[in-house]
């Protein structure tokens, strides 16, 4: 009986898995060929190349992201491709990294891209936009909803190929000297914010300053500044601006998850060998992973340095985010206008932020303001 039972089972199970195979054989499966073509290494032949950093040498998290990006670089190659930092400053201004890559003066810049406004409105969306996508919407556009072929396209007429170098995740709202409780409260609001909602804090009747980071405490001590964003509770701390700010908002709408960036020169990167070309997005990715997870390591710790410094944590009211959310898409469509190209980009950057909210909303959202109750 045990022998007949054991019989049984196993042609059970034998269907079952014959089954499965002709399932799994009716799957098309779709093979990609190796280009053998394409692959050209050379182990004697060694480059040197030049980095120009928007950021200064050091500067937490994301200076240190360049410096790893070299190295492990340099590990992966076994020396044979050697990348020297010029900071902030050493080379050229922060603002003159992307005419340096693409004139060829560097091989290679680190910025983010909201800073070339001037040569192309849509690069503004490859970094971040007021009320837009969260660090992991990005990264997902970006890697498979097309994000990254439009940024590429983007930066091709300028000689440049970009790669993706870590993320800031979401800001916070800035540092106040007065309480924001409605949207008149911004009106006559002397704000350090740039960019797009600098626009957007200016159709509220606020004025948004461009001030430096270094000048930013003097400042606000001052009066000069009635408020700033930043960063984060980590790089805010290192700044001191709780010593002269009272209020702590959140959240960052203008800067929700923000995207850096390398580019390298077109001309240089494509004479390098293959394995030294994949060698360079290997470790662009790999600082990727590092950088959110260092900012949100840090963010937790420096958050509560903070708070015990007896800042006041403050959320900016719905009424608030309401009105500055208008204005932020007032303020995108005048800075798209008639531009074709940015206007392709912005379409695919909100289409895919369409797609992926209500995802995000039966799954992370009802998570989080669930174990809020706990």
């Amino acid at each position: 009986m045990k022998r007949k039972k054991f019989l049984k089972t196993t042609a059970k199970l034998g269907l079952g898995i014959t089954t499965l195979a002709t399932a799994l054989s009716s799957c098309k499966v779709e093979k990609k060929e190796v280009d053998l073509s394409a692959i050209n290494i050379n182990f004697n032949k060694t480059f040197k190349w030049r980095m120009a950093s928007f950021w200064p040498k050091n500067f937490p998290v994301f200076g240190e992201g360049d410096l790893f990006f070299i190295d492990w670089v340099k590990k992966m190659s076994g020396n044979r491709l050697d990348i020297k930092l010029y900071a902030k400053g050493e080379l050229v201004p922060a603002m003159e990294v992307f005419d340096t890559v693409q004139d060829g003066t560097a091989d290679i810049g680190s910025a983010a891209s909201y800073y070339w406004l001037g040569k192309t409105p849509a690069a503004a969306f490859f970094a971040t936009a007021p009320f837009g996508m969260n660090a992991q919407q990005h990264h997902s556009w970006m890697v498979a909803g097309g994000g990254y072929e439009l940024w590429k396209e983007v930066y091709e007429p300028f000689g440049l190929i970009p790669f993706i170098s870590g993320n800031s995740g979401v800001q916070m709202g800035g540092w106040f000297n007065k309480e924001i409780n409605t949207v008149d409260d911004l009106k006559g609001l002397k704000m350090r914010i740039p960019g797009i909602a600098g626009k957007a804090l200016e159709k509220a009747g606020g004025a948004a300053m461009n001030v430096p980071g270094g000048e930013i405490y003097t400042n606000l001590e001052r009066g000069v500044l009635d408020a700033t964003e930043w960063v984060g509770p980590y790089h805010d701390y290192k700044m001191g601006f709780y010593k002269v700010a009272k209020y702590y908002y959140t959240p960052g709408w203008h800067e929700p998850g923000t995207q850096l960036e390398f580019f390298a020169n077109k001309k240089a990167y494509e004479s390098l060998p293959s394995d030294l070309q994949e060698i360079i997005q290997g470790a662009a990715v790999r600082v990727q992973s590092w950088t959110l997870a260092e900012f949100d390591a840090k963010n937790g710790i420096y958050l509560k340095k903070i708070l015990d410094e007896g800042t006041e944590l403050r959320r900016f009211p719905d009424d608030v985010l309401k009105a500055l959310k208008k204005y932020s898409d007032e303020a995108i469509q005048e800075m798209i206008g008639n531009d074709p190209v940015a206007k392709k980009v912005a379409d695919s950057y909100y289409s895919f932020k369409k797609r992926i909210n209500p995802w995000t909303d039966i799954t992370e959202k009802v998570y989080y303001n669930s174990i809020q109750e706990m």
